[in-house]
């Protein structure tokens, strides 16, 4: 199963994002779900990194995908910021409509260091 957890600021923004596991729909390379979440996540990397000022905190290892915003990010940022990542989450919520058994959806508070 997937697991993506978004977490949030006290505003109810999302400020980060961490994605990992295999979904189990169909053998690793023909995996349309792990395909989906995969493209979808790292295509709002892609977006973070080109459209704010400050890059995101990124760590990626075999299976997990991690992404978190810089704490002080202006509010033109923070503006661009909520669009994208308010499409990966409008994104896997739709992958989760369709394929729910695959990947499961947590949303947390941010506390400062992800955990």
């Amino acid at each position: 199963m997937i697991h993506a957890t978004l977490w949030l600021d006290r505003e109810g923004s999302v400020v980060g994002f961490e994605i990992s596991g295999h979904a189990g729909y169909a053998p690793r390379g023909r995996d349309i779900v792990c395909a989906a979440v995969s493209a979808l996540a790292q295509a709002t990397v892609l977006g973070l990194e080109e459209f704010l000022s400050r890059k995101p905190a990124v760590e990626m290892r075999k299976g997990r995908l991690r992404c978190q915003l810089a704490p002080d990010l202006s509010p033109r940022d923070r503006e661009r910021a909520g669009a994208i990542l308010g499409t990966l989450r409008l994104g896997l919520q739709a992958i989760k409509e369709s394929y729910s058994p695959y990947i499961k959806i947590e949303i947390r508070r941010w506390n400062g260091c992800g955990e």
